[in-house]
């Protein structure tokens, strides 16, 4: 008799496709924040936090670790691209790169925690539920 899969074991994508998916929503996060203002705000947070739970719950264990780091890499790319192409939607708008790339982690380091602590208890939820079910099978 099989059982019906749980959330826990529903993920099944590879790290790297999580990976490209994880850039492209953060980055069309901002895309559609900055269309609605100047400066990131509680909308690409908001959005960075539920991104780092989905992507916590896609990503198949054996790549656990990949999305374990993924969070802070990701904002820092982020910022860091917009550092570049845009530093006044983070930062001041003469501020340089490393200027832009700080206060941007300053400024969303609630949003950076929260989906960072969510995604690890997540994965660390997976993983206990994950060494259970094959401990009873």
């Amino acid at each position: 008799m099989s059982h019906a899969r749980t959330l826990w074991e529903e993920g099944s994508e590879p790290g790297r496709q999580v990976i490209v998916l994880g850039l492209a929503c953060t980055l069309t996060a901002v895309v559609i924040d900055l269309a609605l203002g100047d400066h990131l705000s509680l909308f690409f947070d908001l959005c960075f936090v539920a991104l780092c739970l989905g992507l916590a719950l896609a990503v198949r264990p054996s790549d656990f670790f990949t999305v374990g780091v993924l969070p802070p890499l990701l904002m820092v790319a982020v910022f860091a691209l917009l550092g570049v192409v845009s530093p006044g939607s983070v930062a001041q708008q003469g501020d340089s790169l490393v200027q832009a790339v700080i206060t941007g982690l300053a400024t969303h380091a609630g949003a950076l925690i929260i989906g960072y602590a969510l995604c690890l208890a997540t994965l660390a939820t997976r993983q206990r539920f994950l060494s259970r079910s094959t401990l009873t099978s």
